[in-house]
Protein backbone atom coordinates (compact mmCIF):
# COMPACT_ATOMS: atom_id res chain seq x y z
CA UNK A 1 0.00 0.00 0.00
CA UNK A 2 1.45 3.37 -1.03
CA UNK A 3 1.62 6.42 1.20
CA UNK A 4 -1.00 8.36 -0.80
CA UNK A 5 -3.33 5.36 -0.79
CA UNK A 6 -3.04 5.30 2.99
CA UNK A 7 -4.07 8.98 3.23
CA UNK A 8 -6.86 8.45 0.71
CA UNK A 9 -8.49 6.03 3.13
CA UNK A 10 -8.81 8.76 5.76
CA UNK A 11 -9.97 11.33 3.23
CA UNK A 12 -12.61 8.98 1.89
CA UNK A 13 -13.89 8.13 5.35
CA UNK A 14 -14.16 11.77 6.27
CA UNK A 15 -16.00 12.84 3.14
CA UNK A 16 -18.56 10.09 3.44
CA UNK A 17 -20.12 11.66 6.51
CA UNK A 18 -23.86 11.76 6.02
CA UNK A 19 -24.09 15.24 7.45
CA UNK A 20 -21.93 16.65 4.73
CA UNK A 21 -19.39 17.89 7.29
CA UNK A 22 -15.97 16.46 6.50
CA UNK A 23 -14.19 16.26 9.88
CA UNK A 24 -10.91 15.06 8.40
CA UNK A 25 -7.88 17.41 8.25
CA UNK A 26 -8.92 18.20 4.68
CA UNK A 27 -12.49 19.14 5.56
CA UNK A 28 -14.10 22.46 6.49
CA UNK A 29 -16.01 21.24 9.55
CA UNK A 30 -13.73 22.91 12.12
CA UNK A 31 -13.65 26.20 10.24
CA UNK A 32 -17.36 26.79 9.53
CA UNK A 33 -19.66 28.85 11.77
CA UNK A 34 -21.88 26.93 14.18
CA UNK A 35 -25.34 26.29 12.74
CA UNK A 36 -28.28 23.99 13.33
CA UNK A 37 -28.41 20.61 11.66
CA UNK A 38 -31.35 20.21 9.27
CA UNK A 39 -33.49 17.14 8.73
CA UNK A 40 -31.47 16.35 5.61
CA UNK A 41 -28.35 16.05 7.77
CA UNK A 42 -26.78 19.24 6.37
CA UNK A 43 -25.64 22.18 8.45
CA UNK A 44 -26.84 25.41 6.86
CA UNK A 45 -25.24 28.79 7.53
CA UNK A 46 -25.15 32.01 5.48
CA UNK A 47 -21.70 31.09 4.20
CA UNK A 48 -22.56 27.50 3.30
CA UNK A 49 -25.79 28.62 1.60
CA UNK A 50 -23.70 30.65 -0.85
CA UNK A 51 -22.44 27.37 -2.28
CA UNK A 52 -25.82 27.11 -3.95
CA UNK A 53 -25.64 28.97 -7.25
CA UNK A 54 -29.25 30.20 -6.92
CA UNK A 55 -28.60 31.74 -3.49
CA UNK A 56 -25.42 33.44 -4.66
CA UNK A 57 -27.20 34.77 -7.77
CA UNK A 58 -30.13 36.20 -5.75
CA UNK A 59 -27.89 37.84 -3.16
CA UNK A 60 -25.69 39.27 -5.89
CA UNK A 61 -28.69 40.71 -7.77
CA UNK A 62 -30.05 42.43 -4.65
CA UNK A 63 -26.64 43.74 -3.57
CA UNK A 64 -25.55 45.00 -6.98
CA UNK A 65 -28.90 46.64 -7.71
CA UNK A 66 -28.90 48.64 -4.47
CA UNK A 67 -25.24 49.54 -5.00
CA UNK A 68 -25.85 50.78 -8.55
CA UNK A 69 -28.82 53.05 -7.75
CA UNK A 70 -27.93 56.78 -7.62
CA UNK A 71 -28.34 58.17 -4.11
CA UNK A 72 -29.86 61.67 -4.18
CA UNK A 73 -29.90 64.15 -1.28
CA UNK A 74 -32.63 66.81 -1.34
CA UNK A 75 -33.00 70.08 0.59
CA UNK A 76 -36.66 70.80 1.38
CA UNK A 77 -38.02 74.20 0.33
CA UNK A 78 -40.60 76.30 2.24
CA UNK A 79 -43.06 76.01 -0.66
CA UNK A 80 -43.09 72.19 -0.43
CA UNK A 81 -40.60 71.57 -3.24
CA UNK A 82 -37.10 70.23 -2.89
CA UNK A 83 -33.71 70.90 -4.49
CA UNK A 84 -30.85 68.50 -5.10
CA UNK A 85 -27.75 69.24 -3.04
CA UNK A 86 -24.23 67.90 -3.45
CA UNK A 87 -22.40 70.02 -0.86
CA UNK A 88 -23.95 68.32 2.19
CA UNK A 89 -21.87 66.03 4.42
CA UNK A 90 -24.42 63.21 4.00
CA UNK A 91 -24.00 63.27 0.22
CA UNK A 92 -20.22 63.17 0.53
CA UNK A 93 -20.50 60.26 2.95
CA UNK A 94 -23.04 58.16 1.05
CA UNK A 95 -22.17 58.93 -2.57
CA UNK A 96 -18.46 59.78 -2.48
CA UNK A 97 -16.44 58.12 0.31
CA UNK A 98 -18.19 56.21 3.14
CA UNK A 99 -14.89 55.19 4.72
CA UNK A 100 -11.17 55.11 4.01
CA UNK A 101 -11.21 51.56 2.62
CA UNK A 102 -14.25 51.33 0.34
CA UNK A 103 -15.95 53.22 -2.44
CA UNK A 104 -19.75 53.73 -2.27
CA UNK A 105 -20.53 50.80 -4.60
CA UNK A 106 -18.48 48.27 -2.62
CA UNK A 107 -19.81 49.58 0.69
CA UNK A 108 -23.50 49.41 -0.22
CA UNK A 109 -23.01 46.06 -1.96
CA UNK A 110 -21.49 44.59 1.21
CA UNK A 111 -24.21 45.96 3.49
CA UNK A 112 -27.03 44.72 1.27
CA UNK A 113 -25.35 41.31 1.13
CA UNK A 114 -25.30 41.24 4.92
CA UNK A 115 -28.99 42.16 5.00
CA UNK A 116 -29.97 39.52 2.45
CA UNK A 117 -28.05 36.70 4.15
CA UNK A 118 -28.17 37.60 7.84
CA UNK A 119 -30.99 40.15 8.17
CA UNK A 120 -28.71 42.76 9.77
CA UNK A 121 -25.99 45.20 8.70
CA UNK A 122 -23.84 47.21 11.11
CA UNK A 123 -21.59 50.26 10.77
CA UNK A 124 -19.50 51.96 13.39
CA UNK A 125 -20.14 55.72 13.30
CA UNK A 126 -16.89 57.71 13.42
CA UNK A 127 -17.14 61.45 14.05
CA UNK A 128 -14.72 64.38 14.10
CA UNK A 129 -14.24 66.73 17.10
CA UNK A 130 -17.16 68.87 15.87
CA UNK A 131 -19.50 65.85 16.04
CA UNK A 132 -19.87 65.47 12.27
CA UNK A 133 -19.97 61.94 10.84
CA UNK A 134 -16.88 61.42 8.69
CA UNK A 135 -16.82 57.62 8.29
CA UNK A 136 -19.10 54.59 8.46
CA UNK A 137 -16.98 51.48 9.09
CA UNK A 138 -18.83 48.21 8.33
CA UNK A 139 -18.89 45.46 10.98
CA UNK A 140 -19.53 41.82 10.15
CA UNK A 141 -22.89 40.78 11.66
CA UNK A 142 -21.46 37.49 12.99
CA UNK A 143 -19.21 39.50 15.35
CA UNK A 144 -22.02 41.62 16.85
CA UNK A 145 -24.25 40.83 19.82
CA UNK A 146 -26.91 43.02 21.41
CA UNK A 147 -26.83 43.37 25.20
CA UNK A 148 -29.99 44.58 26.95
CA UNK A 149 -29.49 46.95 29.90
CA UNK A 150 -31.65 47.18 33.06
CA UNK A 151 -32.80 50.66 31.97
CA UNK A 152 -34.43 49.20 28.86
CA UNK A 153 -31.70 50.49 26.56
CA UNK A 154 -29.26 48.25 24.74
CA UNK A 155 -25.72 48.35 23.50
CA UNK A 156 -23.56 46.38 21.10
CA UNK A 157 -20.81 43.90 22.00
CA UNK A 158 -18.40 43.56 19.07
CA UNK A 159 -15.62 40.99 18.81
CA UNK A 160 -12.66 42.05 16.70
CA UNK A 161 -10.45 39.69 14.71
CA UNK A 162 -8.19 39.02 17.66
CA UNK A 163 -11.14 38.01 19.88
CA UNK A 164 -11.16 41.19 21.98
CA UNK A 165 -14.62 42.51 22.83
CA UNK A 166 -15.48 46.16 22.34
CA UNK A 167 -18.68 47.70 23.73
CA UNK A 168 -20.33 50.46 21.70
CA UNK A 169 -23.47 52.42 22.68
CA UNK A 170 -26.41 52.82 20.33
CA UNK A 171 -25.29 56.26 19.19
CA UNK A 172 -22.03 54.89 17.78
CA UNK A 173 -23.55 52.10 15.66
CA UNK A 174 -25.74 52.46 12.60
CA UNK A 175 -27.87 49.32 12.50
CA UNK A 176 -29.78 48.37 9.36
CA UNK A 177 -32.42 45.73 10.17
CA UNK A 178 -34.36 43.38 7.98
CA UNK A 179 -37.68 41.85 9.02
CA UNK A 180 -37.59 41.69 12.83
CA UNK A 181 -39.70 39.94 15.46
CA UNK A 182 -38.49 41.99 18.44
CA UNK A 183 -37.47 45.33 16.90
CA UNK A 184 -33.84 44.83 17.91
CA UNK A 185 -32.38 42.21 15.56
CA UNK A 186 -33.43 41.32 12.04
CA UNK A 187 -34.24 37.70 11.25
CA UNK A 188 -31.88 35.82 8.96
CA UNK A 189 -33.64 34.51 5.81
CA UNK A 190 -31.08 31.69 5.65
CA UNK A 191 -31.86 30.50 9.17
CA UNK A 192 -35.60 30.68 8.56
CA UNK A 193 -35.35 28.65 5.35
CA UNK A 194 -32.58 26.29 6.46
CA UNK A 195 -34.67 23.16 5.83
CA UNK A 196 -35.29 24.14 2.20
CA UNK A 197 -31.66 25.10 1.70
CA UNK A 198 -30.48 21.96 3.51
CA UNK A 199 -32.40 19.84 1.02
CA UNK A 200 -30.85 21.78 -1.85
CA UNK A 201 -27.33 21.35 -0.43
CA UNK A 202 -27.93 17.65 0.11
CA UNK A 203 -29.12 17.22 -3.47
CA UNK A 204 -26.14 19.17 -4.75
CA UNK A 205 -23.75 17.01 -2.71
CA UNK A 206 -25.47 13.84 -3.92
CA UNK A 207 -25.11 14.97 -7.53
CA UNK A 208 -21.39 15.61 -7.03
CA UNK A 209 -20.87 12.18 -5.47
CA UNK A 210 -22.94 10.53 -8.21
CA UNK A 211 -20.77 11.90 -11.01
CA UNK A 212 -17.59 11.30 -9.00
CA UNK A 213 -18.64 7.65 -9.02
CA UNK A 214 -18.74 7.58 -12.83
CA UNK A 215 -22.47 8.43 -12.86
CA UNK A 216 -23.36 5.14 -11.20
CA UNK A 217 -25.38 4.50 -8.04
CA UNK A 218 -23.15 4.59 -5.00
CA UNK A 219 -24.61 1.47 -3.38
CA UNK A 220 -24.99 -2.19 -4.20
CA UNK A 221 -24.80 -5.66 -2.76
CA UNK A 222 -22.80 -8.85 -3.39
CA UNK A 223 -24.42 -12.23 -3.78
CA UNK A 224 -22.27 -15.03 -2.22
CA UNK A 225 -23.46 -18.64 -2.50
CA UNK A 226 -21.28 -19.74 0.40
CA UNK A 227 -20.77 -18.32 3.89
CA UNK A 228 -18.02 -16.63 5.85
CA UNK A 229 -16.55 -18.46 8.78
CA UNK A 230 -17.19 -15.54 11.14
CA UNK A 231 -18.17 -11.86 11.23
CA UNK A 232 -14.54 -10.73 11.25
CA UNK A 233 -13.93 -12.41 7.90
CA UNK A 234 -16.99 -10.68 6.45
CA UNK A 235 -15.75 -7.32 7.71
CA UNK A 236 -12.27 -7.86 6.24
CA UNK A 237 -13.79 -8.78 2.86
CA UNK A 238 -16.05 -5.69 2.83
CA UNK A 239 -13.19 -3.32 3.68
CA UNK A 240 -10.89 -4.84 1.07
CA UNK A 241 -13.64 -4.54 -1.54
CA UNK A 242 -14.25 -0.87 -0.70
CA UNK A 243 -10.53 -0.15 -0.77
CA UNK A 244 -10.22 -1.79 -4.18
CA UNK A 245 -13.07 0.28 -5.66
CA UNK A 246 -12.55 3.73 -4.04
CA UNK A 247 -10.02 6.51 -4.20
CA UNK A 248 -7.43 6.04 -6.94
CA UNK A 249 -8.79 2.51 -7.63
CA UNK A 250 -12.21 3.80 -8.76
CA UNK A 251 -13.13 2.44 -12.17
CA UNK A 252 -10.81 -0.57 -12.08
CA UNK A 253 -12.03 -4.00 -13.12
CA UNK A 254 -13.72 -5.87 -10.29
CA UNK A 255 -12.70 -9.51 -9.77
CA UNK A 256 -14.92 -11.66 -7.57
CA UNK A 257 -14.25 -15.27 -6.53
CA UNK A 258 -16.18 -18.26 -5.23
CA UNK A 259 -19.26 -17.56 -7.36
CA UNK A 260 -19.84 -14.03 -6.01
CA UNK A 261 -22.05 -11.67 -8.05
CA UNK A 262 -22.33 -7.84 -7.70
CA UNK A 263 -25.81 -6.26 -7.96
CA UNK A 264 -26.24 -2.45 -8.36
CA UNK A 265 -29.04 -0.57 -6.65
CA UNK A 266 -31.94 -0.43 -9.06
CA UNK A 267 -33.19 3.12 -8.21
CA UNK A 268 -32.15 5.55 -10.95
CA UNK A 269 -31.92 9.32 -10.79
CA UNK A 270 -35.02 9.49 -12.98
CA UNK A 271 -36.90 7.40 -10.44
CA UNK A 272 -35.71 9.72 -7.68
CA UNK A 273 -36.75 12.77 -9.79
CA UNK A 274 -33.34 14.29 -9.24
CA UNK A 275 -33.53 16.87 -12.04
CA UNK A 276 -37.06 17.93 -11.09
CA UNK A 277 -35.93 18.44 -7.51
CA UNK A 278 -33.00 20.59 -8.60
CA UNK A 279 -35.24 22.78 -10.77
CA UNK A 280 -37.78 23.22 -7.98
CA UNK A 281 -35.00 24.30 -5.61
CA UNK A 282 -34.08 27.17 -7.96
CA UNK A 283 -37.67 28.43 -7.88
CA UNK A 284 -37.78 27.95 -4.11
CA UNK A 285 -34.66 30.07 -3.58
CA UNK A 286 -35.98 32.77 -5.93
CA UNK A 287 -39.20 32.79 -3.87
CA UNK A 288 -37.18 33.21 -0.68
CA UNK A 289 -35.43 36.37 -1.91
CA UNK A 290 -38.40 37.57 -4.00
CA UNK A 291 -36.33 37.63 -7.18
CA UNK A 292 -37.99 36.78 -10.54
CA UNK A 293 -36.72 33.36 -11.70
CA UNK A 294 -35.69 34.66 -15.11
CA UNK A 295 -33.15 36.97 -13.44
CA UNK A 296 -31.23 33.94 -12.16
CA UNK A 297 -31.40 32.21 -15.57
CA UNK A 298 -34.45 30.04 -14.90
CA UNK A 299 -36.34 30.50 -18.18
CA UNK A 300 -38.57 27.42 -18.11
CA UNK A 301 -41.81 29.42 -17.93
CA UNK A 302 -40.55 32.72 -19.28
CA UNK A 303 -42.20 34.59 -22.16
CA UNK A 304 -41.52 38.05 -23.53
CA UNK A 305 -44.63 39.53 -21.92
CA UNK A 306 -44.27 38.04 -18.45
CA UNK A 307 -40.54 38.84 -18.27
CA UNK A 308 -41.33 42.51 -18.85
CA UNK A 309 -44.01 42.45 -16.17
CA UNK A 310 -41.80 40.56 -13.72
CA UNK A 311 -39.02 43.10 -14.25
CA UNK A 312 -41.41 45.90 -13.27
CA UNK A 313 -42.60 43.90 -10.26
CA UNK A 314 -38.96 43.37 -9.22
CA UNK A 315 -38.53 47.15 -9.04
CA UNK A 316 -41.87 47.82 -7.33
CA UNK A 317 -42.15 44.91 -4.90
CA UNK A 318 -38.54 43.84 -4.29
CA UNK A 319 -36.17 46.79 -4.63
CA UNK A 320 -38.54 49.56 -3.52
CA UNK A 321 -39.06 48.06 -0.01
CA UNK A 322 -35.29 47.58 0.36
CA UNK A 323 -34.69 51.19 -0.72
CA UNK A 324 -37.36 52.45 1.68
CA UNK A 325 -35.70 50.47 4.49
CA UNK A 326 -32.37 52.18 3.74
CA UNK A 327 -33.90 55.65 3.44
CA UNK A 328 -35.92 55.37 6.66
CA UNK A 329 -32.89 54.12 8.60
CA UNK A 330 -30.65 56.90 7.30
CA UNK A 331 -33.31 59.51 8.07
CA UNK A 332 -33.88 58.33 11.64
CA UNK A 333 -30.38 57.19 12.67
CA UNK A 334 -27.99 59.62 10.94
CA UNK A 335 -29.98 62.87 10.64
CA UNK A 336 -31.47 65.17 13.24
CA UNK A 337 -35.18 65.98 13.36
CA UNK A 338 -34.34 69.62 12.63
CA UNK A 339 -32.54 68.77 9.37
CA UNK A 340 -34.56 69.68 6.29
CA UNK A 341 -32.83 66.92 4.37
CA UNK A 342 -34.42 64.06 2.47
CA UNK A 343 -32.54 61.13 0.95
CA UNK A 344 -33.84 58.99 -1.89
CA UNK A 345 -32.68 56.22 -4.22
CA UNK A 346 -33.32 57.19 -7.84
CA UNK A 347 -35.05 54.35 -9.73
CA UNK A 348 -35.29 56.31 -12.98
CA UNK A 349 -32.61 54.24 -14.73
CA UNK A 350 -34.34 50.97 -13.83
CA UNK A 351 -37.69 52.26 -15.11
CA UNK A 352 -36.44 53.94 -18.29
CA UNK A 353 -37.91 51.43 -20.72
CA UNK A 354 -37.23 51.65 -24.43
CA UNK A 355 -36.76 54.79 -26.53
CA UNK A 356 -40.37 54.78 -27.73
CA UNK A 357 -41.80 54.62 -24.18
CA UNK A 358 -39.51 57.41 -22.96
CA UNK A 359 -40.45 59.58 -25.94
CA UNK A 360 -44.16 59.18 -25.18
CA UNK A 361 -43.56 59.97 -21.52
CA UNK A 362 -41.64 63.19 -22.29
CA UNK A 363 -44.16 64.23 -24.93
CA UNK A 364 -47.06 63.85 -22.50
CA UNK A 365 -45.25 65.78 -19.78
CA UNK A 366 -44.21 68.65 -22.02
CA UNK A 367 -47.57 69.04 -23.76
CA UNK A 368 -49.50 68.99 -20.47
CA UNK A 369 -47.19 71.49 -18.82
CA UNK A 370 -45.84 69.46 -15.87
CA UNK A 371 -42.43 68.90 -17.48
CA UNK A 372 -40.19 71.46 -19.17
CA UNK A 373 -38.18 70.72 -22.27
CA UNK A 374 -34.90 71.25 -20.44
CA UNK A 375 -35.94 68.81 -17.72
CA UNK A 376 -36.51 66.20 -20.42
CA UNK A 377 -33.08 66.95 -21.93
CA UNK A 378 -31.38 66.60 -18.55
CA UNK A 379 -33.16 63.27 -17.96
CA UNK A 380 -31.64 62.06 -21.25
CA UNK A 381 -28.16 63.30 -20.21
CA UNK A 382 -28.30 66.24 -22.64
CA UNK A 383 -27.24 69.77 -21.75
CA UNK A 384 -30.05 72.34 -21.24
CA UNK A 385 -30.71 75.00 -23.89
CA UNK A 386 -31.55 78.63 -23.17
CA UNK A 387 -35.23 79.42 -23.54
CA UNK A 388 -36.54 75.92 -22.79
CA UNK A 389 -37.07 76.34 -19.05
CA UNK A 390 -40.69 77.54 -19.24
CA UNK A 391 -43.50 74.95 -19.17
CA UNK A 392 -45.84 74.95 -22.15
CA UNK A 393 -49.60 75.44 -21.78
CA UNK A 394 -52.16 73.87 -24.11
CA UNK A 395 -54.16 76.60 -25.93
CA UNK A 396 -57.41 74.67 -25.66
CA UNK A 397 -57.39 74.74 -21.85
CA UNK A 398 -57.48 77.59 -19.30
CA UNK A 399 -56.83 77.84 -15.58
CA UNK A 400 -59.69 77.61 -13.09
CA UNK A 401 -59.73 81.32 -12.21
CA UNK A 402 -59.89 82.27 -15.90
CA UNK A 403 -62.77 79.85 -16.41
CA UNK A 404 -64.65 81.45 -13.50
CA UNK A 405 -64.21 84.94 -14.99
CA UNK A 406 -65.44 83.78 -18.39
CA UNK A 407 -68.38 82.00 -16.74
CA UNK A 408 -69.36 85.17 -14.86
CA UNK A 409 -69.12 87.13 -18.11
CA UNK A 410 -71.37 84.62 -19.86
CA UNK A 411 -73.90 84.65 -17.04
CA UNK A 412 -73.96 88.45 -17.08
CA UNK A 413 -74.68 88.46 -20.79
CA UNK A 414 -77.47 85.93 -20.34
CA UNK A 415 -79.00 88.02 -17.53
CA UNK A 416 -79.31 91.18 -19.65
CA UNK A 417 -82.97 92.11 -20.43
CA UNK A 418 -83.93 91.03 -23.94
CA UNK A 419 -85.56 94.39 -24.67
CA UNK A 420 -82.32 96.18 -23.77
CA UNK A 421 -80.39 94.05 -26.24
CA UNK A 422 -82.92 94.88 -28.91
CA UNK A 423 -82.64 98.61 -28.28
CA UNK A 424 -78.81 98.71 -28.36
CA UNK A 425 -77.17 98.81 -31.76
CA UNK A 426 -75.51 95.58 -32.84
CA UNK A 427 -72.09 97.24 -33.15
CA UNK A 428 -72.13 98.69 -29.64
CA UNK A 429 -73.12 95.29 -28.22
CA UNK A 430 -70.12 93.57 -29.89
CA UNK A 431 -67.71 96.23 -28.71
CA UNK A 432 -68.95 96.03 -25.13
CA UNK A 433 -68.68 92.27 -25.14
CA UNK A 434 -65.12 92.38 -26.48
CA UNK A 435 -64.14 94.99 -23.93
CA UNK A 436 -65.54 92.87 -21.12
CA UNK A 437 -63.63 89.80 -22.21
CA UNK A 438 -60.46 91.83 -22.76
CA UNK A 439 -60.65 93.30 -19.27
CA UNK A 440 -61.23 89.83 -17.76
CA UNK A 441 -58.23 88.46 -19.63
CA UNK A 442 -56.02 91.35 -18.51
CA UNK A 443 -57.16 90.92 -14.92
CA UNK A 444 -56.51 87.16 -14.91
CA UNK A 445 -53.11 87.55 -16.55
CA UNK A 446 -52.17 90.31 -14.09
CA UNK A 447 -53.15 88.17 -11.09
CA UNK A 448 -51.08 85.28 -12.39
CA UNK A 449 -48.09 87.53 -13.05
CA UNK A 450 -48.40 89.06 -9.57
CA UNK A 451 -48.43 85.65 -7.92
CA UNK A 452 -45.29 84.66 -9.78
CA UNK A 453 -43.34 87.92 -9.51
CA UNK A 454 -44.51 88.63 -5.96
CA UNK A 455 -42.22 85.88 -4.67
CA UNK A 456 -39.19 88.00 -5.61
CA UNK A 457 -37.81 90.90 -3.61
CA UNK A 458 -37.45 93.09 -6.69
CA UNK A 459 -38.26 93.10 -10.38
CA UNK A 460 -35.62 91.44 -12.52
CA UNK A 461 -34.99 91.90 -16.23
CA UNK A 462 -36.61 88.55 -17.02
CA UNK A 463 -39.73 89.63 -15.08
CA UNK A 464 -40.00 92.84 -17.12
CA UNK A 465 -39.65 90.91 -20.36
CA UNK A 466 -42.31 88.41 -19.19
CA UNK A 467 -44.77 91.23 -18.37
CA UNK A 468 -44.22 92.79 -21.78
CA UNK A 469 -44.93 89.51 -23.55
CA UNK A 470 -47.89 88.45 -21.40
CA UNK A 471 -49.75 91.80 -21.54
CA UNK A 472 -48.60 92.69 -25.09
CA UNK A 473 -47.26 96.05 -23.84
CA UNK A 474 -44.17 97.66 -25.42
CA UNK A 475 -40.98 96.90 -23.52
CA UNK A 476 -39.97 100.54 -23.00
CA UNK A 477 -43.34 101.27 -21.42
CA UNK A 478 -42.99 98.30 -19.05
CA UNK A 479 -39.49 99.48 -18.10
CA UNK A 480 -40.86 102.93 -17.29
CA UNK A 481 -43.63 101.35 -15.24
CA UNK A 482 -41.12 99.16 -13.39
CA UNK A 483 -39.03 102.17 -12.37
CA UNK A 484 -42.03 103.55 -10.51
CA UNK A 485 -42.82 100.36 -8.55
CA UNK A 486 -42.04 100.43 -4.84
CA UNK A 487 -40.00 97.55 -3.42
CA UNK A 488 -40.39 95.15 -1.68
CA UNK A 489 -43.28 94.02 -3.87
CA UNK A 490 -46.80 93.72 -2.49
CA UNK A 491 -48.91 91.19 -4.41
CA UNK A 492 -52.22 93.05 -4.13
CA UNK A 493 -50.83 96.43 -5.16
CA UNK A 494 -48.76 94.77 -7.87
CA UNK A 495 -51.91 93.16 -9.31
CA UNK A 496 -53.76 96.49 -9.45
CA UNK A 497 -50.80 98.19 -11.08
CA UNK A 498 -50.47 95.45 -13.70
CA UNK A 499 -54.19 95.67 -14.52
CA UNK A 500 -53.82 99.42 -15.01
CA UNK A 501 -50.76 98.88 -17.20
CA UNK A 502 -52.53 96.30 -19.35
CA UNK A 503 -55.78 98.28 -19.83
CA UNK A 504 -54.30 101.75 -20.52
CA UNK A 505 -52.73 101.05 -23.88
Amino acid sequence: MGLFTFFDRFRGSGSSNASGGDRSPWGDFSFESISARTSSGMRVSPDSALRLAAVYACVRILAETIASLPLVVYQRRPDGGKDRVTDHWLYRLMAKRPNRFQNPFEWREMLQGHLALRGNAFNQIITNPRGEIIELMPIHPDRVKIELLPSGEYRYRISDRSGTEVILPRGEVWHLRGLSSDGLMGMSPIELARENLGTALAAQGYGARFFANDAKPTGGWIEFPGSFKDSEAKKVFRESYQQAQSGSNRGKVLVLENGMKFHEVGVTNKDAQFLELRKFQITDVARLFRVPPHMIADLDRATFSNIEQQSLEFVMHTMTPWAERWEASIQSELLLESDDIEIEFDFANLMRGDASSRSSYYQSGIQNGWLTRNEARIAENLNPIDGLDQPLRPLNMVEEDVAEVLEIDTQAEAAEPPEQKAIEPEKDESVARLNGRFNALVQTTSERLARRIGRSVRLAEKDILLISQALAVPLDRVQLWASQIDEPLDQKKLTESLISLGQNL
